[in-house]
This record gives structure tokens, sequence and C-alpha cells, in this order.
């Protein structure tokens, strides 16, 4: 039996929406077990240094840290 033509990408064929996005503060990607959302310390949740995007969060003023168990 033969499989048809496969995803050469193996993506569905959509980008990451800004919300999905992993920037360099976060700790791992929106939604993943054992995070949440926490003010980004560099732009402290303005999204912006001197009138730019924040490079830590990417603009959203939000990193994603791991949360600490016990």
């Amino acid at each position: 039996m033969t499989q048809g033509p496969s995803n050469e990408s193996g993506a569905s064929g959509t980008a990451a929406s800004p919300a999905e996005q992993v920037n360099p503060g976060d700790d791992a990607a929106p939604g993943t077990a054992g995070t949440g959302e926490d003010v980004c310390p560099d732009c402290q949740g303005s999204g912006k240094i001197d009138d730019q995007d924040c490079q830590n969060c990417g603009g959203t003023g939000i990193v994603i840290q791991g949360l600490a168990g016990g």
C-alpha cells in the first residue's frame, strides 16, 4: 500500500501567530505546561524601550516563565 503525497515542510502551512511566538525572554512557548505569563523585566510590561518594541518580549510586555514546583 502506498501513501499519498506528504507535506514537505511537515507544518500545517500557517505561520505562528504573535501569541504563539517564542521571544528571547521566554522560557518556553505559550501554553506549555508548567509555565505562566509574567511582566517583562526589561520594559516593565510596556512592550517598548525608547519608543521601539522591546527585544526581550517582542513588544508584548509579557514573557513566559517556568513555574516553581514543590
